[in-house]
């Protein structure tokens, strides 16, 4: 068994002592990840903009360790606009469907008021090749 920690180019990374991946086996976790560009340090000035982003940042890294968006078995939303949570949630749709992760949707403050979304991942590799059995109950 290996253990792999992915760099991104976040300098917070090495700042604050963190992976933007850790994987474990097949599991791979993925750090609260932002909308800002790693490479140019740019962050857009809106939450549909910085979701885009912090997507593209997602799935580069998860496909740097072999997975993909279709592997992703939960994801945290932060989103600390509520006025931003329907267009946001929209393209998150987009982007999930068919996935249908476990998913949780937090319009708490972050770590300064440039960042307008954020996204946790936890994937398991090779959890979008299985067959899937869909439940459905009335609660």
């Amino acid at each position: 068994m290996e253990l792999v920690k992915l760099k991104s180019g976040s300098i917070l990374e090495e700042k604050e002592g963190y992976s933007r991946i850790v994987a474990l086996d097949n599991w791979i976790f993925m750090s609260l990840t932002a909308g800002r560009d790693y490479k140019t340090r740019a962050m857009p000035e809106t939450a549909i903009e910085q979701a885009r982003q912090a997507m593209k940042n997602v799935e580069g890294a998860l496909e740097a360790v072999g997975s993909s968006l279709a592997d992703v078995v939960r994801r945290r939303i932060f989103i600390p606009r509520q006025e931003d949570v329907p267009e946001v949630m929209a393209y998150m749709g987009e982007k999930f469907r068919g996935i249908s992760p476990a998913s949780c949707v937090s319009c708490g403050p972050l770590g300064g008021p440039e960042y307008l979304f954020e996204i946790e991942i936890t994937a398991y590799r090779g959890a979008g090749a299985l067959a899937v059995k869909n439940l459905s109950i009335s609660l």
